[in-house]
């Protein structure tokens, strides 16, 4: 199928590796023209050469932001004024006791996982209700839905994305402009996999052995009961980013493996 995106302009926060990473690829690879970001200059740079090497011809560029830092992000717009996709994907995640999580990092947690995509939203809506065809996307969890016991802050911040998210779909009525939510499950994106690999270490195991504890332990639920890849999670947000997607509008898409026991 031809997603029709051939000419449109995309940018993801948080896309030097992971999620973001696997959008990219998969955005470029349907004739997008992509602009990633990330902190680290130089991680921003490694990860604009694997795309072009990844996917020949590729229109492939790089903005160094730090969604902690309004002056950075101030930059970033005024560097890139329009695009016709805006992928809200920096988030940061980290397992810690609810009597542990203090004010700073309750305020860390919703400076860069909610107001990332606060701020990029309120400068580019307008835009593309102006031109009348644009794509928001919210990289959500399905944490927004199940918050996870062992780090509250993260989830709360997931479920804050589809608010938002919903709430911004209200006010493209009547125009081909779409916001929506991707709410992935456990996924196997760099970060996951050093966490899972520090955490067997620390219980002298095997990282194969602490996947199969988390879906035993932590997500019994899940029906695929392992972690996704990040190209079964870019497969719906590539889709969902496309003109093909044009009915569907202020949804929360799952792409969970079946972890949120819920019929709709």
């Amino acid at each position: 199928m031809d997603l029709q995106l051939t000419g449109k302009t995309a940018f993801i926060s948080g896309a030097t590796q992971g999620i973001g990473f696997g959008i990219a690829k998969q955005l470029l690879e349907e004739g997008a023209k992509v602009i990633i970001n990330g902190r680290s200059r130089e991680k921003l740079a490694a990860a604009v050469q694997r795309l072009k090497e990844q996917v020949p011809g590729a229109q492939v560029s790089g903005i160094a932001a730090d969604f902690a830092d309004v002056a950075t992000v101030d930059a970033l717009l005024a560097e890139l004024p329009e695009v016709d996709i805006l992928v809200n994907n920096a988030g940061i995640f980290e397992p810690k006791p609810f009597t542990e999580i203090t004010d700073a990092d309750w305020l860390h947690f919703f400076e860069v996982n909610v107001l990332s995509g606060i701020r990029l939203s309120r400068h580019y809506l307008p835009k593309m209700l102006a031109k009348n065809w644009g794509r928001i996307i919210f990289i959500s969890s399905e944490s927004a839905i199940n918050i996870p016991e062992e780090m509250i802050q993260y989830g709360t911040t997931k479920t804050a994305q589809l608010a938002i998210s919903r709430g911004l779909a209200e006010l493209t009525k009547r125009t081909g402009v779409t916001v929506n939510t991707i709410l992935p499950g456990p996924t196997s994106s760099e970060g996951v996999d050093e966490f899972m690999k520090q955490m067997a270490v620390s219980e002298h195991t095997t990282k194969e052995q602490v996947e199969e504890d988390f879906f035993k332990k932590l997500r019994p639920t899940s029906l695929l009961q392992r972690l996704a890849t990040v190209e079964e999670v870019a497969n719906l947000v590539t889709y969902i980013a496309s003109p093909r997607s044009s009915a569907t509008n202020g949804a929360a898409l799952r792409v969970d493996g079946g972890v949120v026991k819920s019929i709709i």
